[in-house]
């Protein structure tokens, strides 16, 4: 690396016995720095040279001086210092890169001169040879360069559960660190120092012994180890069964009841609980036993009647989000229409004050027979009220009729 040699050659050391230290806080003490890369025991004895504060980052550059030659295969990319919440980035010297910049700046220079040479040799020769000369010089001229910070760096995990506010969850993580790997255009390297810089705690503490002991360890090796540590221990099977056990949570949109299932149903085919094959048909059968909140979308979309047909996870993605599309748009266009549900009529407060004045009559008639019932030759001891209305009443009748 260019700013270890000139940094060295401006020290007076050997860049093959040195190395540089990045991100270190700037209130580091020297003590400490020395004592941390001294438990790397391939470097030696250690001896901090030389420190320079980057505004960017705004931390320290520390150059050390190491007893042993330094081995960038056999060190750890970074470092964590006891009380740092971050690692420290090791960046050593490569025999093969001296005078590599130059080298590569000139190389860079002459590409596009030679390409350009290349085609005027061409001009007097034929039109398709003149054309495909100019197309490769437009192709590598316009080609973008990969820079460190053309993606962007990954969200923190830790594997301390519960997961603390500001952190990723493993899931949502190991997507983003496959998908790193995948469309980052960079050496592997590079690639593992993205995946040390989000991690810390116990996953740091995981890839760290991988790291020491397999130095050659891949990047996809890398969240191979992690997936495999902190994900959770069921089985296939035990996983299936609590695919089948999932439901609609109430207010939840069925587009997102199919997507918690998919990252389930994808969970027990990656441990062998379900066969790839079969996948469209559970999924299917779920969400239709499980949608207990969407009966009308699902007669709708007449998911029963495909069962033997079953549509892909982004086939019936696609449909249910559609239709929900549709039920919105018919929610706004007639928001007041009421929904037709069956209920029981709850009285109004006129009604309940009347009823309450019927039951207080009442209560004031029974009072009164009870009274009644007490006093000589109304009716003989003993008869109860009611037998006495009914008398009192067919009398009344009787003398109506006469």
């Amino acid at each position: 690396m260019a700013q270890l040699r000139h940094w060295c050659k401006g020290e007076g050391l050997n860049p093959s016995h040195a190395i540089l230290l990045k991100d270190v806080p700037e209130d580091t003490e020297i003590e400490v720095i020395e004592r941390t890369l001294q438990s790397i025991k391939v470097l030696g004895r250690v001896k901090v040279r030389g420190r320079m504060y980057d505004p960017q980052s705004k931390c320290l550059t520390v150059l050390c001086e190491c007893r042993e030659k330094v081995n960038t295969k056999a060190i750890p990319l970074d470092i964590l210092a006891d009380g740092s919440n971050s690692p420290w980035r090791i960046i050593g010297h490569l025999e093969e890169d001296d005078g590599s910049v130059d080298q590569l700046v000139a190389d860079d220079w002459q590409a596009p001169q030679t390409d350009l040479g290349r085609a005027a040799t061409l001009q007097a020769s034929t039109p398709e040879a003149i054309i495909r000369a100019v197309g490769d010089l437009l192709q590598n001229t316009s080609r973008p360069a990969s820079d460190h910070s053309s993606y962007r760096r990954l969200r923190t995990f830790s594997g301390v559960i519960p997961t603390p506010p500001g952190e990723e969850q493993l899931e949502n993580w190991i997507l983003q660190a496959r998908l790193m790997i995948e469309e980052y255009d960079r050496p592997d390297r590079e690639k593992k120092i993205r995946i040390m810089e989000s991690v810390k705690g116990p996953a740091l503490e995981i890839l760290q012994a991988v790291r020491f002991n397999n130095p050659e360890a891949t990047p996809q090796e890398y969240i191979d180890v992690i997936e495999n540590t902190f994900d959770t221990p069921e089985t296939g099977e035990e996983l299936y069964f609590a695919f089948r056990m999932l439901c609609q949570h109430r207010g939840e949109k069925l587009s997102e009841f199919l997507r918690r299932m998919e990252r389930s149903l994808s969970k027990v085919v990656k441990k062998g609980g379900l066969s790839p094959a079969l996948i469209d048909k559970a999924r299917l059968d779920q969400l239709i036993k499980g949608a207990t909140g969407s009966d009308l979308m699902l007669l709708s979309l007449r998911l029963r009647e495909r069962k033997d047909n079953p549509p892909t996870f982004l086939q019936l993605l696609n449909e249910v989000r559609i239709e929900e599309e549709h039920e919105a748009s018919r929610r706004r266009l007639n928001p007041n229409k009421a929904v037709h549900v069956k209920s029981a009529t709850v009285p109004t407060g006129a009604h309940v004050e009347n009823l309450r004045l019927e039951i207080q009559g009442l209560k004031t008639q029974v009072n009164e027979l009870t009274t009644t019932a007490g006093v000589p030759g109304v009716h003989s001891p003993g008869q109860h009220p009611q037998k006495m209305l009914k008398q009192k009443a067919w009398e009344k009748t009787k003398t109506s009729k006469l």
